[in-house]
């Protein structure tokens, strides 16, 4: 079975490119013939998406000036034609934004290839945002937008007529859609995606990489004070509304004195220094932490996880911090719920409100024994429901229903059990 599984690029720049990079090597493992399929290819295995650069730049300038992204990249019809996606037996879409592939040649690219689109955010089946916050415009049309600035940010409010091209698009285009939390699926089936297949397939992690480590050794390695209690952020960039940076701040300054003196925070991404002066308390700047193995590092050695984000659909962050065994405190938005399991994994506080965040860090942090057992459950939990395998053997079981759906045979015809999955070889190279 040749899979291809598509980005803009292979770097790991984002969740979503990580968990799709993690997703192609669990897929290999297995035996099935993976590869990634990009416009910035850095992995020598890596396919290279067609280009026109001088033309797409100019239509750029256009349509970015109306408020439409991405749909300049014409060579996104150029897939068609590439001896690999040809000899593919599915692709897998897992972005259409930022610079990825234009929508609109979504009917196109499945009218004869099998087809998978992973969701990773709302942007499928909004009018340009991947993040809707309060706004329930994307379930009628959009339009007026109150959030331009949130991204894929716009010039121009032409979120009506986005909405309207990707529902033309998809109405002519064949995919089954994934979704990683419960709650975009609930999303999804409320939208213009409604009509399709929506499968639920949590994202996975490698359990023997992400895994607790000496507490103590940890904190000696970045040179945390003994007896001190730490808690850790992390976040691509802090600077980004969505990820909560100044709720984080103010929940942080609302902390009792005694437990300011006593704790240190540990923050991993791109944070300014005033972001780090305005804590009120001790902070260890990890900058951006794209090795595994330092992560696992910074996570083990917390007591606590603060997650502060405003939106989001499945935080892979939360899921390696879990697989670490260190506990969750977040607000109760979007797929988060789903893993912060109050008195089992970690501890919810109402969305937006700092206070409500400053009141779980304290029940944490004042409560050793139980914040030590709820670590432990965030392993157990993992172990479990979210192991890398797990979703990998899902995704290809889906791929052959799909594959043998377009080929007329019956589900109940290929899918007997994940055990049994028949895994053939083919000549493509592994990554």
């Amino acid at each position: 079975m040749k899979i291809l599984l598509a980005h803009k690029g292979d770097a790991g720049n984002g969740g979503a490119q990580i968990q799709m990079k993690r997703l192609c090597s669990a897929l290999l493992t297995r035996g099935v013939n993976a590869r990634i399929l990009c416009r910035d290819a850095t992995h020598h295995d890596s396919i290279r998406m067609p280009a026109r650069p001088r033309l797409e730049r100019w239509l750029h300038r256009i349509t970015g000036r109306l408020g439409l992204n991405d749909i300049h990249l014409l060579s996104s019809f150029d897939l068609a034609r590439m001896p690999e996606f040809e000899d593919a037996d599915l692709i897998d879409f897992h972005c259409f934004h930022h610079e990825a592939l234009s929508y609109l040649a979504l009917p196109a690219l499945t009218a004869e290839k099998p087809a998978v689109f992973t969701f990773h955010d709302m942007w499928p089946f909004t009018g340009h945002c991947h993040a809707s916050l309060e706004c329930e415009r994307w379930r009628t049309g959009c339009g007026n937008c109150p959030h331009p600035e949130v991204a894929p940010a716009i010039r121009r409010d032409a979120t009506a007529l986005e909405w309207k091209l990707k529902r033309r698009a998809y109405a002519s285009s064949r995919f089954t859609i994934v979704t990683p939390s419960m709650w975009l699926a609930d999303l999804a089936r409320r939208s213009m995606v409604a009509d399709f297949e929506i499968v639920h397939i949590p994202h996975g992690i490698d359990t023997t990489l992400y895994q607790p480590l000496d507490k103590a050794l940890c904190r000696q390695m970045l040179d945390i004070p003994p007896g001190k209690r730490v808690l850790v952020f992390g976040a691509e960039s802090i600077a980004r509304s969505l990820k909560g940076g100044d709720l984080l701040r103010a929940a942080l300054q609302q902390l009792p004195p005694s437990i300011k003196r006593d704790t240190v925070l540990l923050v991993f991404g791109q944070a300014g220094p005033g972001f780090l002066r305005e804590t009120g308390m001790q902070t260890i700047p990890l900058g951006y932490l794209s090795n595994d193995r330092l992560k696992v590092l910074a996570l083990s050695a917390a007591d606590l996880f603060v997650n502060p984000t405003r939106a989001e659909n499945f935080p892979l962050v939360v899921v390696e911090s879990m697989a670490c065994g260190t506990a969750v405190a977040a607000f109760a938005v979007g797929g988060v719920p789903e893993l912060v399991r109050p008195g089992v994994t970690g501890y919810l506080a109402e969305p937006e409100n700092s206070g409500s965040l400053a009141k779980a860090i304290v029940a944490a942090l004042d409560d050793r024994e139980t914040l030590e057992k709820t670590g432990r459950n965030c392993r157990d939990v993992i172990m479990r429901e979210y192991q890398l395998d797990l979703q990998a053997a899902r995704y290809e079981q889906l791929y052959q229903r799909v594959i043998q759906g377009r080929r007329g045979v019956t589900s109940h015809e290929v899918l007997p059990s994940t055990a049994a999955i028949q895994r053939p070889s083919c000549g493509w190279a592994s990554m």
